[in-house]
């Protein structure tokens, strides 16, 4: 038993380590495969009230044109409304939808690197309509073949457009940057709006990179910023009476070390890298303290053992060495059984995470396996060797060992430790789960449930809006349908600086905002406090304007005068007035990470719809969806349907927090099971010992309960005294967690006494059975020494 224990929890110890590790080491890897890495930037935004990853499109070359120190630079669109693009081959009317097409700049390859499988990095987009993909769509759209040189059509709300395909990278990179299709910026559909955008106040949505020159002096370099972005945009910052700040991040640092807003991609986070390399590592501590407590435990049984040895001649190293040696055989016979664990479960813990991990992928994963687990048998048997081999011969072999105060101290307290930790793990893991629920169903101001989302990703469709909305509506369990740029849970970037009635331009309020059709506040059933909404009872104007109740009270109005009110912007010296014809309450259109901003919903007339929102009063999604699809085939036949559900969008917000708190809980029960394995084995040993002393006290008329409640309190003790130590600890760490969110839970005290039930539960069940076993025991067994 003691050897199982020893090696199945070293082994279970080794597993989770090393999957975590392998985590951790994919979440570092992201970014370092850039050829000079070290020399890449990206310059961001700042204002006094955030920061923002991307600029407006003319820093990129003035930079390269003012600073000799820039050896490239390029810029990256990720167009707010161009999420999918419809990918087809016309040969063959291969189609299908695609995510994550950026376009770039012809110098984009020569900044990032990535390795072709066909065609030249270096001019892949120097032609207009040209397009580099991944290797993956070009597996899907041409199988073996060279696609080079090859046509496919495009397609994105604004029209069907024909790129020539240029180049196929290898998709085995990891960055912040992550595309699927590489389109130059240079193209029939966005390619002149690019052009035209030569204002360094407006449309804040280009990710600029910079590639230094080697000997470039960077706080030097940084030292000049303010005064460049004087020089060239100083003059139209001025117009909208607003100032900004640009500053570097190092693309190395990007993906764990940033979160500002409109990020290009969902980013990891340093944060959640902490919290997994130290369960990793209490988790492996705990079964080294496991081997530690049962060796120094069964001292007793070898003590005669040593004193034999010492006898015959063996000193304390050699003594020392032969311990370590018992360690690290056992370390690297529990080392073959993880890595069989790791294989087993790793396609369970890719699901878990969404990763698709490798145990060979890295080869420094490999020696640090071999490192870790030569470093946990010494760390294992380092003190029971010590100790082991302090015993003096004479007094072993009289049988006049004396279990020593101090290694029961020892034992003690790395019990407390070990279930300090798991305690610990008990109650961040409740934080974190009441918080995701709290998440789930707090009440965002708006029906997420039963809204189904159809996108449009072709002008055509955008034409056959009302077509498609009158049959939908034929079917009766379909409540309401409407349109609009963009919907809750969705990134919101359209935005202006509105004033209100007698104030200027620095009584400026930033408010984004919608433009939808009709019925869309009905749609998705914001509460209208003031006001009316757009319905076709009104008639069409692009002058009116609904507010949330935090726009109108940073406007200075109320809810109740608000309607009827004008607010005002300016663009290019001009100034534009909006009337104010209704007031919603405040919803939540961001996740909650953040609080409620200003926004505001206006007539759509010169954009088009980009989301068709179904409201369904009720009946079998299936059948309803089935349904849109063949009306959709009828009305838009060529143009794939696709659909989503508003409340799964809205989620995908908490992707990662969800992720986060599946693997804690998970690694949790694992370090709970360790721990009460090592529990098990101290509490076998320790009732073994006091076997005699248990059929003494059924002799003189205890009962099993009595004798059960003693053996098991000594236990008890430490597990309180490990929860006292955890709940500092974990408030601590749960608090931390939960600054993320703007709209989140308290940490209440009877969360403390949940968790602290559950570990003694487990503690008492870990240990009852031996108890019991002993405690029933037939008092001659006990007592007879033959």
């Amino acid at each position: 038993m003691f050897s199982f224990i020893n090696i199945f929890g070293l082994s279970i110890g080794l597993a989770t380590c090393f999957l975590l590790l392998l985590y951790v080491f994919n979440e570092l890897s992201y970014d370092k495969h850039h050829k000079d890495v070290n020399s890449i930037y990206r310059i961001a935004l700042e204002t006094k009230d955030e920061k923002w990853a991307a600029t407006p499109a003319p820093v990129a070359q003035a930079l390269k044109t003012d600073f000799n120190e820039i050896e490239e630079v390029t810029r990256v669109l990720n167009f707010p409304t161009v999420d999918r693009l419809l990918l087809k081959n016309e040969k063959d009317d291969t189609q299908f939808y695609e995510t994550n097409g950026y376009y770039a700049d012809a110098s984009f390859f020569k900044v990032f690197t990535y390795n072709f499988k066909f065609g030249d990095s270096n001019t892949a987009l120097e032609k207009p309509n040209t397009v580099v993909i991944s290797e993956s769509i070009a597996t899907k759209m041409f199988g073996d073949q060279n696609p080079i040189d090859k046509t496919i059509s495009i397609g994105i709300p604004y029209g069907t457009f024909d790129y020539t395909i240029k180049g196929v990278f290898k998709d085995v990179y990891k960055s912040h940057v992550n595309p699927n299709l590489v389109l130059s910026m240079q193209n029939g559909d966005l390619g002149q709006w690019v052009k035209n955008q030569t204002n360094w106040a407006n449309n804040n949505i280009f990710y600029t990179y910079l590639k230094f020159k080697k000997d470039t002096k960077l706080p030097s370099f940084t030292q000049k910023i303010p005064a460049f972005l004087d020089r060239n945009g100083g003059a139209d910052l001025e117009t909208i009476n607003t100032s900004k700040s640009l500053f570097l991040q190092p693309i190395k640092d990007i993906y764990l070390k940033s979160s500002i807003g409109n990020e290009i991609s969902s980013n990891g986070s340093m944060k959640y890298i902490y919290i997994f390399s130290s369960i990793a590592a209490f988790l492996l501590l705990i079964a080294c303290i496991n081997f530690m407590n049962l060796s120094t435990a069964r001292s007793e049984k070898r003590a005669k053992e040593v004193g034999v040895r010492k006898v015959m001649g063996a000193n304390k190293k050699t003594l020392i060495m032969q311990f370590l040696g018992e360690s690290l055989l056992m370390c690297f016979i529990a080392l073959t059984i993880a890595l069989l664990i790791i294989l087993l479960f790793l396609p369970v813990f890719n699901a878990l995470t969404q990763k698709e991990l490798d145990l060979f992928q890295n080869p420094m994963l490999i020696y640090w396996i071999i490192g870790l687990t030569i470093i946990t048998g010494l760390l294992s048997g380092m003190y029971p060797a010590f100790y082991l081999s302090s015993f003096k011969p004479i007094t072993v072999l009289k049988g006049k060992l004396i279990n020593s105060i101090s290694a029961s101290s020892i034992r003690k307290g790395l019990v407390v430790f070990q279930f300090t930790i798991s305690v610990s793990l008990i109650l961040v893991a409740i934080v974190i789960w009441k918080q995701m629920n709290y998440l789930q169903n707090q009440d965002l101001g708006f029906k997420k449930d039963q809204q189904i989302i159809v996108p449009f990703r072709n002008p055509n469709v955008v034409k056959n809006y009302d077509a498609l909305k009158n049959e939908i509506l034929k079917n009766p369990k379909i409540a309401s349908v409407s349109a609009g740029t963009t919907y809750p849970g969705f990134q919101l970037v359209q935005d202006k600086l509105f004033y209100s009635e007698g104030k200027t331009m620095e009584d400026k309020v930033d408010i984004h905002f919608a433009q939808v059709y009709d019925d869309y506040i009905e749609t998705l059933g914001y509460k209208l406090l003031q006001g009316r909404s757009f319905t076709t009872q009104f008639p069409a104007n692009n002058n009116s304007i609904i507010l949330n109740e935090t726009a109108v009270a940073q406007l200075g109005y109320t809810t109740e005068n608000a309607v009827g009110k004008k607010i005002y912007y300016e663009y290019e010296q001009e100034r534009f007035d909006m009337e104010i014809v209704g007031v919603v309450k405040d919803f939540n259109y961001q996740s909650l990470h953040q609080a409620i901003t200003p926004y505001g919903i206006v007539r759509l007339e010169q954009e088009q719809p980009n989301y068709l929102i179904a409201n369904v009063k009720e009946g079998d999604f299936t059948t309803i969806v089935a349904g849109i699809n063949t009306i959709w085939n009828k009305i838009n036949s060529g143009t794939p349907f696709e659909f989503s559900f508003l409340d799964q969008d809205f989620q995908r917000n908490y992707n990662r927090e969800k992720r986060t708190s599946d693997i804690i809980t998970y690694f949790t029960a694992i370090t709970v099971f360790i721990a009460c394995l090592g529990l098990l084995g101290l509490a076998s040993f320790s009732t073994e010992q006091r076997r005699k002393e248990v059929g003494i006290r059924r002799v003189l008329g205890a009962s099993i309960t009595s004798i059960t409640a003693l053996l098991s309190k000594d236990f008890l003790k430490l597990v309180i005294i490990a929860i006292l130590i955890a709940c500092p600890i974990s408030y601590y760490l749960g608090y931390t967690w939960l600054q993320d969110f703007a709209y989140r839970i308290n940490i209440n005290w009877w969360l403390f006494l949940a968790g602290g039930i559950i570990a003694i539960c487990v503690a008492l069940a870990t240990v009852s059975f031996q108890v019991i076993k002993t405690a029933i025991i037939s008092p001659v067994r006990s007592l007879r020494t033959e």
